[in-house]
């Protein structure tokens, strides 16, 4: 897999879990918890993304 690809691939990661924080954040059942998991992978995936490209 070339540098492109992974990058795109973790930036679609980054969009999924971006929707899904979103959408986590709207539901009024959501674990809190579950919230700070999927924010704290964001981050990670951002973060990497932001490594990689420079």
């Amino acid at each position: 897999m070339s540098l492109g690809s992974h990058l795109q691939e973790l930036k679609k990661k980054h969009a999924n879990l971006a929707a899904m924080v979103e959408q986590a954040q709207r539901s009024p059942g959501i674990d809190d918890l579950k919230v700070r998991e999927l924010k704290k992978e964001k981050l990670r995936l951002k973060e990497e993304i932001s490594r990689l490209a420079n």
